[in-house]
């Protein structure tokens, strides 16, 4: 009997962490469902660059703060799911979207702040919870976190709280959803070379030189340090792995 290949649903997809982790999932042999916010043509490049690995791939438009657009949405994957694998159910679910915010305390706005709670947590939670009845028992769901939920860094106040409320949602997850063997966990990565948050980290010299002085294994982290993490929860080596937090820092702020 042949066994029925997982698939995995990664939420901004199109360009950097998550690129790279869709890349590394579908190198384990799960088919990739990716959402991009914008750019259309970013995101069909990483579909065409899965389909080169003999994997299937598909890229759906997804704004993640704009929490209406939610059941639409849901209907798209699942109507195409049920077209092209006679069922409307996923395997993972990888909460990836977000975008930066850099601002001292005393300058940031309501606005600002609803914007990372929209998109950063409303987003997740909402999107999830719209999502289980269709991702399969046995199968998992991945958030992203970041270092600043560990560690304080000026500018981050509103990001990193954020964060930490990610960070504590995924053990509620994993709790209620433990009898349906649904795991929960949070990747938290470090400074990492992308053009998030107008590549701040990759392009910044002083910024680069200051994290890597910080980081025990003396540089700035690359997308390639985190994809493959994320891609090793949607397997059945971690298995056992439950309501944990993972941090891929490289021992940044030890």
């Amino acid at each position: 009997m042949e066994t029925r290949t997982k698939i995995a649903l990664i939420t901004g997809g199109s360009r950097g962490l998550g690129k790279n982790s869709a890349l590394k999932i579908a190198q384990k042999g799960l088919d990739v469902i990716i959402t991009y916010r914008s750019n259309k043509d970013e995101a069909e490049a990483v579909v065409n660059e899965i389909k080169g690995m003999g994997r299937k791939a598909v890229a759906f438009q997804l704004d993640t703060k704009d929490l209406k657009s939610f059941d639409a949405f849901i209907k798209e994957v699942t109507d195409h799911l049920q077209e092209n694998t006679g069922s409307t159910h996923i395997d993972y679910l990888i909460n990836n979207a977000g975008t930066a915010l850099y601002s001292p305390i005393n300058e940031v706005t309501e606005e600002q702040l609803d914007d990372v709670v929209d998109i950063h947590f409303k987003g997740v939670f909402f999107l999830t919870q719209k999502f289980l009845p269709f991702i399969n028992n046995g199968g998992g769901i991945i958030n992203i976190s970041s270092g600043l939920a560990r560690f304080a860094t000026p500018g981050s106040s509103v990001y990193g709280s954020i964060k930490a409320g990610v960070e504590m949602l995924t053990k509620y997850m994993a709790k209620e959803l433990g009898s349906r063997q649904i795991r929960a966990n949070v990747v938290a990565p470090g400074a990492i070379e992308t053009d998030f948050g107008g590549g701040r980290v990759r392009d910044n010299k002083e910024i680069n030189a200051v994290v890597a002085g910080a980081t025990a294994l003396g540089r700035v982290g690359l997308p390639d340090d985190i994809g493959g993490v994320v891609a090793f929860l949607c397997t059945e080596d971690a298995g056992w792995i439950n309501g944990q937090r993972i941090e891929a820092s490289g021992g940044m702020f030890l």
